[in-house]
């Protein structure tokens, strides 16, 4: 009987480990920007803010650069976490993708768990984010709030890069594989010194969840002009070097321009927006 028992426990344990290793070989479908992406992002969010929260986000800046990405150790700790770093709009039909509920739960309803949980619940995961914020900062919890606005930007961010809202999320589909990481990190480690980001002002978001899919959107426009690019700055090409990246950030550079500023308008405007939710706080310095 003992024996039977034990024969079960390690039947379970060995499923255990192999769901585990299993969730581990697929698809790294998220960390998108790279460091300096994030570092240019949250440095001109702070700067997007007005005066009365600027104090407590430029006195907290170099935390939240430190800490933008500790996001990603919850995917070490559940791999399923990945799921809430992008969307697969094209997964939902054609462009605006009006076919995809932007409540939760009426698109579970509609197409069940499996399949949103698998394509990628990052538009909601920002919603999340923000009423985590906004809690934060209506209870005076002024640590957690310092950690969720890191958190909060980190999705925020992820939303603006194109490669984050396709399932063609790394080239694999058009024979181009690994064009989010030149795009979104090797072009920024590059030339990121002479990019001219340029935020607007933070404004008030009225609804949180409907503005990230906005913002999905907005990103998923311009994934085939990207892969347009990137093909061309490849001809002629038989490995990418140096004149290839020159190709590639001459066709590329406005668009990853652009992303970076929105990105950095739009942190910036989950900041505001949480506080305003939580009743404009008197914030610590």
């Amino acid at each position: 009987m003992l024996r039977c028992a034990n024969s079960r426990f390690r039947g379970a344990a060995s499923f255990l480990l192999f769901t585990a290793g299993l969730a581990m070989l697929l698809p790294l479908h998220a960390a998108a920007w790279g460091d300096n992406a994030q570092r240019l992002i949250i440095n001109h969010a702070v700067d997007s803010l007005p005066y009365d929260l600027r104090s407590f986000f430029e006195a907290n800046r170099s935390y939240l650069v430190q800490h933008v990405n500790d996001t990603l150790n919850l995917i070490d700790q559940h791999p399923n976490e990945r799921s809430n770093y992008f969307i697969e709009l094209d997964r939902y039909g054609k462009f605006p993708f009006d076919k995809l509920p932007r409540n939760y739960k009426t698109a579970v309803a509609l197409y069940g768990k499996s399949k949103i949980d698998s394509t990628g619940l990052l538009p909601w995961q920002i919603g999340v984010y923000s009423q985590k914020l906004t809690e934060d900062l209506k209870n005076g919890k002024w640590e957690n709030a310092k950690l969720d606005a890191a958190f909060l930007a980190h999705f925020v961010a992820e939303a603006h890069d194109p490669f984050n809202t396709t399932d063609n999320y790394d080239g694999h589909a058009s024979g181009q594989n690994g064009v989010n990481q030149r795009f979104n990190t090797v072009l920024i480690d590059r030339f990121g010194s002479f990019f001219p980001v340029t935020p607007h002002d933070a404004s008030f978001i009225s609804d949180p969840t409907d503005h990230a899919f906005d913002s999905c959107l907005s990103a998923h426009s311009q994934v085939e002009s990207l892969l347009l690019a990137d093909r061309a700055a490849k001809r002629g090409q038989s490995s990418y070097t140096d004149e290839y990246y020159d190709r590639f950030y001459n066709l590329a550079a406005g668009s990853l321009i652009r992303q970076l500023s929105d990105a950095s308008t739009d942190v910036g405007s989950y900041w505001l927006t949480a506080w305003i939710n939580a009743g404009k706080p008197q914030l610590p310095h």
